[in-house]
């Protein structure tokens, strides 16, 4: 078989892990080792290719279930272990690799996360401690069009987390590498462009401010700004041109062709070692060294060949890459830079010298802009118009004049006492203030894409295909046709009959949206941390890739994992109108016996009273929505006092299909009498697995099961869609109707909320 055949098996094998809703067992995978041993054997091509692919489909799951079993295994119990740190944030977040487990060796690279301990003592990468482990199971909040953080973390092979119970070290030395960087940290300091640098210097991206990378994202220049391909292929580069130069001052016999492209990866690999070995730097060094032994070869190979072998040694490598996000930007981004050039190169027009550079790169820029708009739509979720402008000056700083900065700069570091050490960081300094000037002059280019322009996202690669076939002259219906159907999306009749129920998975918070009509309200925003808000992560995005405009939002009572996420939401929408029990100027009020109608659905809220004056949880404004014939009971945090008092007058109007479980599933609320009186099928509950209260408790669980309800919550579900029609309702869970992946099912203990 040809490298090519080969290597479009192996890609071809490792894309089922991406939709497979469930890792088949041991037995199963050595029965597809066996057929694809006896089928590569063959001499039919064809049969030879699918014996091929199942070996390489076996390689991935047997990966897959490595990161999977520690998973299952070792998060029942207190674990003895013995962890390297990888990194620490100094307070009570540390990172680690597994090493050695109850006394004996670990194999896998196996990553873990422990959180809410301080170290006995101050940490740093390179240290070996001996711990007395809690695991726990990677486990994500789960969104439709969501940052999938449970397949982010297996892809980067961190499946566990957790805290120690006790701690002690064996090695305190920290890394070379970690007292490298304390050292260049401390002298970079003084900057005001000290974080960038980092960033681009050592891949420490947590440097990096908010505000600049939010700059970064709206002016589409965020790939510059983190150890990249980009970094490693141009300091291997640098390396080559510095021996290629040395060897013109060296005699014939001590030359070799070899020693610029050898020197180059050696420095390459360096390079990813000093930042951190991230998976971009490892894979750009895999490719690196694969382009070397092609190039050692002594044979020509085309682009697509190249391309191929690179991504195959990536997936042969770590099969679990193909889970990444970036790796698929990176494959992507190449493959699309190819496909530009193949198929519509550059015009052979005479250019004056000094224009051609600039011509070349808006050429370049045109294309990346075009042909990267389907993952930029289904990962981002949106484009920046302006990239096209900010990179024509952004790439050409910072890869020949920033980069080569930091690198000449980091090298200086090394030697004692180098006076123009300094005199670069602060020219460096200074470009980079320049440059984020000029990021900042630009107008606000970002463009929000909901999911109806993933199809049409991909019409460049079609234009520019049906441009080189001649389609538009030889088929024109068909090429408006598709052009079309492309738009379905947006020219389709969005009116409907019925009406939608989400809840959301916010964690331990409670954000529902009411959907009829492209419209929606929201019961409850999530809550709120220093630095964010489940509005800014989940709702706002949600919503606008979903194509939904909020009209209102209601907010049950004042506690953060309710109202956390408000403002963020009124500065998104400003007209949006607020109801609240809180009597907060610029709410409307939200108390019993109120009624009003919304695109045909009819709001009455049952609680509090407008003479109510308690606080907290007993004060949440419970609303019930109604179509005639199925109905949803809003309960935000009421307790078991105010259940009673609410049910003690008009207790018949209470009746619902769905209620929403108050207060997370707290024993302290959803009382047998409310239970009896909601007379309801099913019970939606929004929690976060592993909370502190153990919600939703086993108790409540029981009782509305006995009680003849469907229990429905987000840990298990992650994001709950009930979709109301007139015939009947339906619903969607996301973890396992949705988007059943092996990756997102629910790992660990069947049961286990505390």
């Amino acid at each position: 078989m040809t490298i090519t055949a080969l290597s479009t098996c192996l890609i071809l094998a490792m894309l089922p892990l991406l939709w497979l809703p469930a890792l088949p067992d041991i037995t199963t995978v050595w029965a597809m080792l066996g057929a694809g041993l006896l089928l590569a054997c063959c001499r039919h091509h064809a049969a030879r290719y699918v014996g091929w692919g199942a070996i390489f489909l076996v390689w991935g799951i047997l990966a897959g279930l490595e990161v999977v079993w520690p998973m299952e295994n070792l998060t029942t119990g207190p674990q003895r272990a013995e962890i390297v740190l990888t990194a620490t944030d100094g307070a009570t977040t540390h990172q680690g690799r597994l090493v050695r487990l109850n006394g004996e060796r670990w194999p896998a690279q196996t990553g873990v996360v422990l959180y809410g301990n301080y170290l006995p003592q101050p940490g740093c990468a390179g240290q070996r401690w001996a711990m007395t482990l809690r695991l726990r199971p990677v486990h994500g909040q789960l969104n439709e069009g969501g940052f999938d953080s449970q397949r982010f973390a297996l892809a980067q092979h961190q499946p566990l987390t957790g805290r120690f119970t006790q701690a002690e070290v064996i090695d305190a030395s920290c890394s070379l590498r970690a007292r490298y960087l304390a050292s260049l940290s401390s002298t970079l300091a003084p900057l005001p462009w000290a974080g960038v640098m980092l960033g681009l210097g050592m891949g420490e991206r947590l440097a990096v401010s908010r505000e600049i990378k939010d700059l970064m994202r709206e002016t589409g220049t965020l790939h510059l700004m983190a150890i990249s391909g980009l970094h490693i292929a141009l300091a291997a580069s640098l390396v080559w041109l510095l021996v290629r130069g040395i060897q013109f001052l060296l005699p014939c016999r001590f030359i070799d062709w070899r020693a610029p492209l050898l020197a180059g990866l050696g420095f390459a690999i360096f390079y990813a070692w000093l930042t951190g070995a991230q998976p971009p730097a490892l894979r750009t060094v895999v490719s690196l060294g694969v382009l070397a032994w092609l190039r050692l070869s002594g044979r020509l190979w085309s682009p697509w060949q190249a391309w191929l072998s690179c991504i195959t040694a990536i997936l042969f490598l770590d099969p679990l890459a193909v889970l990444s996000h970036s790796l698929a930007l990176s494959a992507f981004a190449v493959a699309a830079l190819i496909f530009w050039y193949q198929w519509l190169p550059l015009p052979a027009w005479r250019l004056p010298p000094l224009l051609k550079p600039l011509f070349n790169l808006l050429h370049l820029q045109l294309g990346m802009l075009l042909l990267l708009l389907p993952l930029q739509i289904a990962i981002f979720h949106g484009v920046s118009l302006s990239s096209l402008v900010a990179n024509l000056f952004a790439v050409p700083l910072v890869t020949f004049i920033i980069v080569p900065l930091i690198l000449s700069g980091m090298v200086l570091h090394l030697l004692p006492a180098f006076t123009l050490e300094s005199a670069i960081w602060r020219l460096t300094d200074r470009t980079l203030g320049t440059l984020f000037w000029l990021l900042e002059q630009l107008p606000d280019g970002w463009f929000d894409g909901d999911k109806r322009w993933l199809y049409l996202s991909v019409l460049p690669w079609l234009a520019i295909a049906g441009w080189r076939f001649r389609t538009w002259r030889g088929m024109p219906a068909a090429s408006i046709t598709l052009c079309l159907l492309l738009a379905w999306p947006f020219w389709r009749e969005t009116r409907s009959p019925g009406w939608k129920i989400h809840m959301l998975d916010v964690g331990q918070g409670l954000a529902m949206v009411i959907e009829r009509q492209g419209r929606a309200i929201l019961y409850d925003t999530g809550l709120a941390w220093p630095g964010g808000d489940s509005a800014r992560q989940i709702i706002i995005p949600w919503l606008r890739w979903h194509h939904l405009v909020p009209e209102g939002v209601i907010i049950s009572h004042e506690h953060a994992d309710h109202i956390g996420g408000l403002q963020s939401l009124r500065e998104a929408w400003p007209t949006v109108w607020v109801r609240s029990p809180l009597r907060w100027a610029g709410h409307l009020p939200c108390f019993r016996s109120q009624r009003w109608e919304w695109q045909g659905l009819t709001f009455t809220v049952h609680w509090p009273p407008e003479a109510y004056r308690g606080q907290g949880n007993n004060r949440s404004c419970v609303v019930k929505i109604d179509d005639g014939k199925q109905s949803v009971l809003l309960t935000g945090d009421i307790e078991a006092a105010a259940e009673k008092a609410m049910l003690s007058r008009h207790w018949q109007h209470l009746a619902s299909t769905f209620i929403q479980v108050p207060h997370h599933g707290s024993n302290t609320s959803s009382s047998l009498v409310l239970l009896q009186r909601a007379e309801g099928r099913v019970a939606l509950a929004s929690a976060a697995r592993f909370n502190a209260w153990r919600f939703p408790s086993v108790k409540v669980v029981k009782r509305y099961k006995k009680a003849g309800y469907a229990w429905q919550d987000t840990p298990h579900s992650g994001q709950i869609t009930v979709t109301v029609l007139p015939q009947g309702w339906q619903i969607h869970r996301l973890r396992d109707q949705i988007l059943p992946r092996w990756y997102h099912q629910w790992f660990g203990v069947p049961v286990d909320n505390g």
